[in-house]
């Protein structure tokens, strides 16, 4: 079975997520997002496409309900026992044969938590859900209640971030060894996603970016796969990825004779960048990490080019992203602790210049600091 921790972590996982719903009153949680069904089971799918919800009561009793075709997926890839099928038929309602199971477990007038923040729980079925439960149970959003919980990474998760990290310090490698003008982005992007495969490393949530020229401004990929000239500049976005667990990095890099710009604006980013690491520590706010990325970047003069967000948690994401809760932009109060693994980007976009710089890493949060888990260096890097 493609089962990746122990018995005794789910268990640990299921009791503090137990404890958590009684404290908060509730009775069950509902569970749509994906990255939680994996937390707390194991169970590994994109199968969360469609409508499959697992529910935890505060009994103990955990059941999916799902598709046909995921019957297998989950007992193949997590501890779940009971896994009931809804039938594919036209105008079928799911909610319907949730509300059955709910029925079954005694849960009629609870307290229930859904999470509502989910890339699997499509508006629409968001609002049968909510008109099939209808006077059955009263309904709370607890999106963030697993997230809490994940957010703070275990011993065993650690090591795969780690993983993680060290097949996106080999795509670096990569691309440090061809990057030069007339190469194509196809071939950088073909030899990064290469290593991390063969490592044994898994697909991403979302696709790498990879920009030259006017695309080095991007922050998203896009399908155009440009040739390098020369004066050129590349824009890479990348992550090692192990069990789902991610570590991610960024790069701008200078093609052929670099911009004076692109010097001034590196420095920026590697101040802005030492700063920010030195915040990021427990007991402050991740706000914080934000506020000292802003104010570093615009007394430089960059405020115009710079972001809102200066990252995000990393950890086990599913498609469409590996964004993960919280990020980091002014005024989040989520205070920092250890166990925490933070991407932290500083991006520079300047489109008056048409000039781009990126310096992103990821980083664990220590008992008293943090550990860069990228090993390569952080000066700039011509091709």
């Amino acid at each position: 079975m493609a089962i990746h921790f122990t018995k005794k972590e789910f268990t640990e996982r299921k009791s503090k997520t137990i404890q958590e719903l009684k404290k908060q009153g509730l009775d069950a949680l509902l569970m749509f997002r994906q990255e939680s069904m994996y937390w707390l089971t194991g169970y590994d799918t994109m199968g969360f496409v469609f409508f499959q919800c697992l529910i935890l009561t505060t009994k103990g009793d955990v059941v999916l309900l799902t598709r046909a075709p995921d019957l297998r997926q989950a007992q193949n890839t997590s501890i779940i026992d009971d896994i009931r099928i809804w039938i594919d038929k036209d105008k079928s309602n799911p909610t319907n044969e949730l509300k059955n199971i709910l029925l079954e477990l005694g849960l009629e007038k609870s307290n229930l938590g859904v999470e509502y923040e989910a890339y699997g729980l499509t508006g629409r079925n968001a609002i049968k859900l909510n008109n099939s439960l209808k006077n059955f149970a009263t309904l709370h959003d607890k999106s963030e209640l697993i997230s809490y919980f994940r957010a703070v990474k275990s011993p065993a998760e650690i090591v795969y971030v780690k993983k993680a990290a060290e097949f996106a310090d080999k795509a670096l490698d990569e691309v440090w060894k061809i990057v030069k003008s007339g190469v194509s982005e196809a071939k950088i992007l073909a030899e990064m996603q290469k290593v991390v495969f063969e490592g044994g490393g898994d697909y991403p949530a979302n696709e790498f970016i990879v920009g030259s020229g006017h695309n080095a401004l991007l922050c998203r990929y896009q399908s155009e796969k440009r040739i390098l000239s020369n004066p050129d500049q590349l824009t890479i976005e990348w992550a090692g990825t192990f069990k789902h667990y991610h570590s991610a990095m960024m790069r701008t890099i200078p093609i052929g004779k670099a911009n004076p710009k692109h010097f001034k604006m590196h420095e920026a980013c590697l101040e802005a960048l030492s700063n920010c690491e030195k915040k990021l520590k427990p007991g402050n706010k991740v706000g914080d990490v934000f506020d000292t990325h802003a104010e570093t970047f615009d007394k430089l003069g960059f405020k115009r080019s710079r972001m809102n967000a200066c990252g995000y948690s990393l950890g086990t994401t599913f498609a469409p992203n590996w964004m993960d809760w919280p990020m980091l932009y002014t005024e989040n109060p989520y205070i920092i602790q250890p166990g925490n693994v933070f991407f932290m980007h500083m991006i520079l976009m300047d489109s008056e210049n048409q000039l781009a710089m990126n310096l992103g890493e990821t980083y664990l949060v220590k008992q008293l600091g943090n550990e860069r888990l990228g090993k390569k260096k952080l000066e700039l890097v011509k091709g």
